[in-house]
C-alpha cells in the first residue's frame, strides 16, 4: 500500500456517503456534465493523483481486500471496516506524521473543523497542512499525498476523515483515541 491509497479510498467513501445521504452524486465543477465522479478521471480531477497512479492504487486496494469491485456497478467500492480497523491499529506505524517547521496552511488534526470542538489545546500552535491559500499559521504536517489539502478544499466530508486521520497519527493516545471513535462513527 502506498499513503495516497488512503486518500483514495476516502474519496470513495466521501462519494458513497454523499450518494447515500442525497440519493445522487452531487455535481463536481471538475467534471464535465454527466461524468462519473467515481471514474479514473473523476477521481484525477477531484484529488489531484494522475490516472495511471489512480488505477494502480484501485489495484493495490482491491488486491489487500480493503477494497472489492461491485458485482452491479463495476465499481470499486471500500471495505469500511477493513479500512477503519487499518487507519485505527496500524496506519501511524506504516505512516508516520511529525510536526514540522511553522508554516501557513489548511488546518488539520486537533485544529481542523471536526475536532475543533471537541478538543481544547493548551498551547497556541496547530497543526496544518502546507498550503498556499491557507489562512492559518501553524506546525506543518505533511500530509499522506501531497495533493491533499487541494482535495480536502474542495470536500469538506473528506477533509473531516482526513483531518481524523491526522489526529490517530499525530496524537498521543487519549486524542488518537477520541478521533479513532469520530472516524468509526463516521464511516459506520
Amino acid at each position: 500500500m502506498k499513503s495516497q491509497d488512503i486518500v483514495v479510498l476516502l474519496k470513495l467513501v466521501s462519494l458513497e456517503d454523499d450518494q447515500h445521504n442525497s440519493g445522487q452524486l452531487p455535481p463536481s465543477p471538475e467534471l464535465a456534465a454527466g461524468e462519473d465522479p467515481y471514474s479514473v478521471r473523476g477521481l484525477e480531477a477531484a484529488l489531484g493523483i494522475s490516472k495511471t497512479e489512480i488505477g494502480a492504487s484501485i489495484k493495490r486496494s482491491i488486491a489487500s481486500g480493503i477494497a472489492v469491485k461491485d458485482r452491479r456497478t463495476g465499481r470499486p467500492k471500500p471495505s469500511r471496516r477493513h479500512l477503519r480497523q487499518f487507519i485505527v491499529h496500524g496506519l501511524k506505524f506504516v505512516f508516520p506524521a511529525k510536526a514540522g517547521a511553522m508554516q501557513r496552511g489548511l488546518p488539520t488534526a486537533f485544529a481542523a473543523p471536526v475536532l475543533k470542538e471537541f478538543l481544547h489545546s493548551a498551547g497556541s500552535l496547530i497543526s496544518v497542512w502546507p498550503y498556499a491559500h491557507g489562512k492559518e499559521m501553524g506546525q506543518s504536517v505533511e500530509p499522506l499525498f501531497k495533493s491533499v489539502p487541494d482535495a480536502a478544499a474542495k470536500d469538506e466530508r473528506l477533509y473531516a476523515y482526513l483531518a481524523l486521520i491526522d489526529a490517530i497519527r499525530l496524537g498521543n493516545q487519549r486524542e488518537a483515541s477520541l478521533a479513532a471513535d469520530l472516524l468509526t462513527k463516521r464511516l459506520g
